[in-house]
């Protein structure tokens, strides 16, 4: 029997021996169309080279997609468990052809691998085709031999397949397969062709023309192929099944809840087993695309999916969460062919423990609350909405999960009513919000947000995707569009943007569109939580709500941030070892060309300690140890070890940061609570080097650091300094040190010698210069250059030797005047110091001036002024 992942193998290796290049699945998430909340189909991650906005290194190419339709138009959830072949999850095998080859070796290429290379009958296959398709009925009588009964001509939509309203359109062929007449069901196009005997599996989209405005079609250029054959289905044909969830992958995942659960796997049970096995899949796969559950957007989604799988294994009776169990059977089912589910496998289990744990919490006492509401009801009435809004309001159960209980028991839920509860606790919401004291100029942000929802944020795991605008803000105000020139704040559905929080700053970038539209994005900010604004200016074009944008984040930019980012944790932990337990943050920036960390100790921190701590750091950035992320509660994450951030506010879940190896107690180095962005390897910090450190107020230190490519020019930068050095005092950089501590103290000898020949000068004979204005005799000297914290020293000496008198001292060094005056005791009781210092101070353009009677000082802007100052004290004594 060929296995799951055999015929995907034997698909994939058909294609690419016949010159198709192998294309990995593109994630979940789509990064180029805005309008899908996941991948849904093979051709997704092709759209844009199908309309001819990319070009490709290829022209043939053949996938196995992993699919999700659980949300939008495309949400197959509520049948999912209750029919054979609806699903959450699904893969897509797909060949596409971009111009290259068309019908012919399309339908050449589907015969040849299923008769031969797969093995099925050719009498067991039929196909359809477009009405009007004469050409491709013709090809399936030439290359598959077919019958004209065996080809179906269908006239409606179904096998004519669009983008959209306009752009790349064209025919269907589809093959389907016979299970033979022991099976109710008739032909495609028939009316009964809902039965199982005539079961689609293969889908060949003829794409050759362009639709235009309504009426207009006109042929491409360069016709492509775009196929698609689920595996899941056709799996169960070649495994002889008729139900998908007998297929191998998903009847092991089913044995695998049987297991964990002792329910039978295909007792009353089995719908609750399909379930499960279904949502493990699309959740798992979510989970390692980077969609957690929260309650906004995809994160709402994926909740769902799992809350449903959940309620399903509390009611067979698991004592403790079952979906956490089952991720080992799926890893080894599917882990080979998609590889991101044994990297994130640490990730899907502990988040899917969380979800779990907290969910069941809520089940019993919401299941508890259903029961009695429902208990109260007559057979076959409907649930109240106002009691479905309770059961989500306050107990996390969607209105579609919901429904799914009431199914069991034939009933259904008042929709309308849910739906006006929901209205009433908007309301209610904009009133308490209307009197908290916000800035009436930020109710923009709060209509937006009731408007439009939360942003979807897609920056943790990739730094470019498609968005539609949903809003533009100049000046406090909704716009309906803006020009080139203005300044924006543009809301999208979905970004790759990274909002300012927890000391990462904004992201920057740019928005393009259609005709030209260029948004450079200088800034990226949060409003009211999760509203994400990116604020800049129209460059080029016209910006408009509803466009499809591309939003690309500046990657050199986020790279740089990330790696400051990342050295923050490490420089966290470390300084936490080295200084003690006591360091807590204070406050972060991490911005491209810097890191500043501020940190509680109650001293500066000595440069031998910051030269150990930046040892440690780059020790553990060279580990090059993996930087994980997983989803937490608050509590168990600090129970683990983890620190949270100062400033930070935390909800019911939280990311939880680790890196570096652990030390036996802890299973990392480093363990943080963060949502910001962050290196794959501590090896992609590069290197940390800590050039600051100063106190910012009491007990708060701060540490000023840069990472990767800043610490390089840092070093490149300090190295050209040193070489600078070396080469003005013609030493080698190595000899700096005592070359310059040489120099240090030749400097010092000669200012010593120079003050002493000063003093000397100063003082020369006691009476040489002495002046007598009124009986007083005057010292009053202009000393130049000699340093004002000479001059007390001057004046008590030139005093002692004139014995009884005044001495009046000028310095003008760096072109400042200070001026010293001394009055000998036996005049102070007439003669003031302070006076007479004021009084030269006045006349140099300075003000004020103190001291004591006997000694006064003061200072002024302008040395040129010394003689001036001088005359002035002599004016004072003669008055």
């Amino acid at each position: 029997m060929a296995s799951s992942n055999d015929i995907r193998a034997t698909f994939l290796d058909y294609f690419a021996r016949n010159g198709h290049s192998v294309v990995e699945s593109s994630p979940l998430v789509p990064r180029n169309d805005p309008t899908l909340m996941f991948t849904n189909s093979g051709m997704v991650q092709f759209k844009n080279v199908f309309t001819g906005q990319e070009r490709r290194p290829y022209s043939r190419a053949a996938t196995a997609q992993k699919c999700v339709r659980a949300g939008g138009k495309h949400n197959d959830l509520d049948n999912v468990g209750y029919t054979a072949r609806h699903h959450t999850f699904f893969e897509m095998l797909g060949n596409f052809s971009f111009g290259d080859y068309f019908k012919e070796q399309a339908i050449t290429h589907a015969w040849t691998l299923l008769t031969k290379d797969f093995g099925l009958p050719a009498d067991k296959l039929m196909v359809t085709v477009y009405h009007e398709d004469e050409e491709a009925a013709a090809l399936w009588r030439r290359i598959a031999g077919l019958p004209d009964d065996r080809i179906i001509r269908i006239a409606t939509s179904d096998n004519f397949w669009r983008m959209g309203d306009t752009g790349p359109c064209g025919p269907c062929s589809e093959i389907f397969y016979d299970h033979g007449p022991s099976i109710p069901g008739g032909p495609p196009g028939s009316p009964d062709e809902d039965g199982d005997r005539f079961i689609e599996i293969w889908n060949l989209v003829f794409m050759q023309y362009e639709e235009g405005p309504p009426g207009t079609r006109t042929a491409l250029p360069r016709p492509s192929i775009d196929t698609g054959m689920g595996l899941e289905r056709f799996a169960a044909i070649l495994q002889g099944k008729h139900n998908n969830y007998d297929t191998d992958t998903l009847r092991a995942l089913i044995l695998a809840s049987a297991e964990a659960t002792g329910r039978d796997p295909d007792g009353v049970e089995k719908t609750s087993h399909r379930v499960i096995a279904d949502h493990l899949r699309s959740s798992c796969f979510l989970i390692a695309d980077g969609v957690l559950p929260s309650n906004e957007g995809r994160g709402y989604v994926v909740r769902r999916i799992m809350r449903r799988a959940m309620r399903h294994a509390y009611q067979m009776g698991a004592a403790e969460p079952l979906m956490p169990r089952l991720v080992p059977a799926l890893v080894r089912q599917m882990g080979q062919a998609y590889p991101e589910l044994t990297r994130a496998q640490a990730l899907m289990t502990d988040t899917l423990r969380l979800e779990e744990t907290r969910f069941r919490s809520l089940l019993e006492r919401g299941l508890h609350l259903l029961a009695e509401e429902t208990g109260k009801l007559g057979e076959g009435q409907v649930l109240a909405g106002d009691v479905a809004f309770k059961l989500y309001d306050t107990y996390g159960f969607p209105l579609d999960l919901t429904q799914d209980a009431l199914r069991e028991q034939g009933r259904t839920v008042d929709v309308s009513g849910f739906e006006e509860a929901m209205a009433e606790q908007r309301t209610r919401a904009r009133a308490a919000w209307a009197g908290s004291g916000d800035a009436a100029t930020d109710r923009v942000w709060f209509d937006l947000k009731e408007k439009v929802g939360a942003t979807e944020f897609l920056g943790y795991a990739t730094e470019s995707a498609e968005g539609e605008i949903l809003a533009i803000v100049v000046d406090g105000a909704t716009v309906a569009d803006a020009m080139a020139g203005s300044e924006v704040a543009v809301i999208l559905n979905q970004t790759p943007f990274y909002a300012e929080s927890g000391g990462q700053v904004g992201d920057q970038g740019l928005i393009t569109g259609a005709d030209g539209l260029v948004i450079a994005v200088t800034d990226t900010q949060k409003k009211l939580g999760d509203l994400f604004v990116h604020y800049g200016r129209v460059e080029s074009g016209l910006a408009r709500p509803g466009f499809a944008v591309q939003a690309k984040v500046d990657h050199t930019r986020r790279g740089a941030i990330r790696a400051h980012h990342s050295a923050t944790h490490l420089l966290h932990e470390a300084l936490r070892r080295q200084l003690g337990t006591h360091v807590a943050q204070k406050g972060s920036l991490n911005a491209p060309d810097r890191l500043r960390f501020d940190i509680s100790h109650p001293k500066p921190v000595t440069a031998e300690e910051l030269a150990i701590v930046e040892a440690e750091v780059n020790a553990r950035i060279r580990e090059n140890s993996a930087v994980t992320t997983r989803l937490m509660t608050p509590d168990a994450a600090v129970a683990e070890g983890a620190m949270a951030l100062f400033g930070e506010k935390y909800g019911d879940e939280v990311r939880v940061v680790s890196m570096g190896d652990g030390d036996g107690e802890r299973g990392a180095y480093s363990i943080e609570l963060c949502g910001g962005t962050h290196v794959g390897r501590t090896g992609d910090i590069g290197l940390l080097r800590i050039v600051g450190e100063t106190g910012v107020s009491a007990g708060v230190r701060r540490i000023e650091a840069v990472a990767a490519e800043s610490a390089f020019l840092s070093l490149r930068e300090t190295e050209r300094l040193l070489d600078e050095a070396a080469a003005a005092l013609k030493v080698p950089a190595a000899q700096l040190p005592a070359r310059i501590a040489a120099l240090v103290e030749d400097r010092k000898k000669l200012e010593r010698q120079l003050s002493e020949a000063q003093k000397k000068l100063a003082t020369g004979d006691g009476a040489a210069a002495i002046e007598e204005i009124a009986g007083v005799k005057l010292a009053a000297r202009n000393l130049g250059d000699v340093s004002p914290r000479d001059l007390k020293g001057l004046a008590e000496t030139i005093g002692k030797q004139i014995e009884s008198g005044v001495v009046a001292l000028v310095s003008t060094a760096e072109g400042k005047l200070s001026i010293v005056v001394s009055v000998s005791d036996d005049l102070t009781s007439r003669i003031n110091a302070v006076d007479l210092v004021r009084a030269a101070a006045e006349a140099a353009g300075g003000k004020g001036g103190g001291g004591r009677p006997n000694l006064g000082q003061a200072g002024g802007p302008d040395g040129t002024l010394a003689d001036a100052a001088l005359d002035a004290v002599r004016a004072k004594l003669a008055a």
